[in-house]
């Protein structure tokens, strides 16, 4: 297997570490904090045997998992022989396209370099780079050792040689890469998952909902068929004709709700006394780490039940 590299090991790298490292790969992480980085090691070292109790792992050892990750002080080192170098840096444009032009100068002439960006068009940061062609995005939701999608967005630059590479790298990492035709504000999951956000708020700021009531539709509604199968799949099966057949049957009830979606309520405005207040009393505040264990810990069970699943049914 190939050598891969990590710059930034918060808990979107540190998560990569885990992917890459549980795909064979060596990983070799590097942050401009010492202390990040043997955090992150830690983290990766309690996450691993979550991992291989529920057969995650791809029959090896936590420790086996862990031994290809390590942690480089050195940037240059970080990255010497990496082909494919993961970038985790904060949510700033001037601090990419800094981040970008360290690594464009020291990476090997063959390595992808990819951002997690959930937000920057990679032409925001890559235009000025010599080795822009071999740049793009591959923005996972996060953590991405338990959730396969991750969407590969090329710059206008990005070389389509450049695409394939990252989209087969990722497969044969166990992810399903999401591959953009070109960027996009949003990409694709925000924007999806953003439309979904946009009704919630609406539906409890104007009163004809409770959090926990838009929570229920999602989570024991919708969420169960999509947990499978994404929205054209869905509409497909639900109508005896297929995907036509549902749009005969039921534009007419999405286009007379449309016009009433066409306005945005503040999500920091006064909804937010009603949401955090909701959440607040199902979930106290001092509790929200413990949850999130509890989040990835129903992840791992899920992922397993899905590969089970495609197993016996198909995918």
């Amino acid at each position: 297997m190939s050598k891969t590299a990590i710059v930034g090991s918060g808990f979107i790298g540190r998560a990569w570490a885990i992917s890459f490292a549980a795909a064979g790969h060596d990983v070799s992480m590097w942050d401009q904090s010492p202390e990040a980085t043997g955090g992150a090691r830690d983290f990766i070292a309690g996450v691993l045997g979550d991992l291989a109790a529920n057969d995650l792992l791809r029959g090896q050892t936590p420790e086996s998992v862990l031994d290809r990750i390590e942690v480089v002080a050195d940037f240059e080192a970080a990255l010497e022989g990496a082909v494919h170098i993961q970038e985790n840096t904060p949510e700033n444009r001037d601090i990419k396209r800094e981040v970008f032009s360290r690594i464009d100068a020291v990476a090997t002439p063959e390595a992808v370099i990819a951002s997690s960006t959930s937000a920057l068009l990679p032409s925001t940061f890559t235009e000025h780079l010599a080795g822009r062609h071999r740049c793009l995005v591959v923005h996972p939701i996060n953590p991405p050792y338990l959730i396969p999608a991750a969407e590969v967005v090329p710059a206008p630059w990005t070389s389509q040689e450049t695409v394939e590479r990252t989209s087969a790298f990722l497969v044969s990492a166990g992810h399903a890469p999401l591959v953009m035709k070109r960027e996009l504000d949003g990409f694709i999951m925000n924007r999806l998952q953003g439309a979904l956000l946009e009704e919630a708020f609406r539906l409890v700021s104007d009163g004809y909902a409770s959090v926990e009531d838009v929570d229920i539709g999602i989570r024991d509604g919708l969420a169960l068929r999509w947990s499978f199968m994404g929205p054209f799949e869905t509409i497909d099966l639900n109508a005896p004709g297929g995907v036509r057949d549902y749009v005969d049957r039921y534009q007419s009830i999405y286009s007379n709700i449309f016009p009433q979606m066409q306005r945005r309520v503040d999500w920091a405005g006064d909804v937010m006394k009603t949401v955090e207040a909701d959440r607040s009393a199902r979930l106290p505040r001092e509790n929200l780490a413990v949850r999130q264990v509890w989040r990835d810990r129903r992840l791992m069970a899920l992922a397993a039940h899905k590969r089970k699943s495609d197993e016996e049914f198909g995918k």
